[in-house]
């Protein structure tokens, strides 16, 4: 296992989708964005008003786009290592040494393992919606190898939950994020992953989101699956920001 202190949700969106992604998503958070960095200004965070921030955005020259997630370790290099010996495929690194290092589960997801900055705290009360959640999204053949990668990876205790195609991971104290598993009716293909906020009144969010425009793809008994505007697939959940951190598990 790895020892994972602070973990991050990357929404990454095609250049050209850049200023509807990240405005869109800095409107349903109500987070002011950070000024851009890196050599293209492909980056920047989502800052909430109060603790540390736990989501960034990222243009990216190739690909659909998505989501990936980021694990703030002390030591890139031993965690990709642990990694790799678990079953990961290392993609690159940057910085020397590495202050980050991009890797692909067994299953084919892409996340990055990123050098901790000490951030630590997550504001919730009061709060009416949260990105919270993380849900892997996982054909038949590979729910269980991809399960049993994250849980020793992480090191965080996996359980079913009341819902028979989902499970998770226990987060431990101080982590933003949960990891959800779901395991998808389609027998193959690789991992996909989709965000879920934790919200006080769906149906409000709900309202709120379209406003912003994000279009109803399903709604469901205890959530509703958008559209943002770029196309991404996310969900509204009804586990309230305060119950979903009491519940981590």
């Amino acid at each position: 296992m790895i020892d994972v202190r602070w973990m991050w949700a990357f929404l990454d969106t095609p250049l050209n989708d850049r200023a509807a992604s990240w405005d869109y998503w800095s409107t349903v958070t109500g987070w002011a964005l950070s000024e851009p960095r890196g050599d293209h200004a492909e980056f920047a965070t989502l800052l909430p008003d109060d603790g540390d921030p736990w989501v960034k955005v990222q243009a990216v020259a190739q690909g659909a786009g998505g989501i990936h997630v980021d694990l703030d370790v002390e030591d890139v290099r031993v965690a990709a290592d642990r990694a790799t010996a678990l079953g990961a495929i290392e993609v690159g690194t940057l910085g020397a040494p590495p202050a980050v290092v991009v890797l692909r589960s067994p299953a084919g997801l892409p996340f990055c393992l990123t050098t901790w900055q000490g951030e630590h705290t997550q504001v919730r009360e009061g709060v009416s919606e949260l990105i919270d959640q993380v849900c892997i999204d996982l054909p038949a053949e590979v729910h269980d190898l991809e399960t049993s990668f994250w849980e020793a990876l992480t090191g965080w205790s996996w359980r079913p939950t009341d819902v028979p195609e989902f499970s998770c991971l226990t987060r431990p104290d101080g982590i933003p994020i949960r990891f959800l598993f779901q395991r998808l009716g389609e027998e193959h293909g690789p991992a996909r992953a989709h965000l879920d906020l934790a919200c006080v009144d769906r149906a409000a969010t709900r309202a709120r989101h379209v406003a912003a425009g994000a279009h109803v793809v399903d709604d469901r008994d205890f959530w509703t699956v958008l559209r943002d505007p770029v196309g991404r697939l996310y969900c509204l959940t009804d586990r309230t920001p305060v119950q979903a951190w009491v519940q981590r598990d």
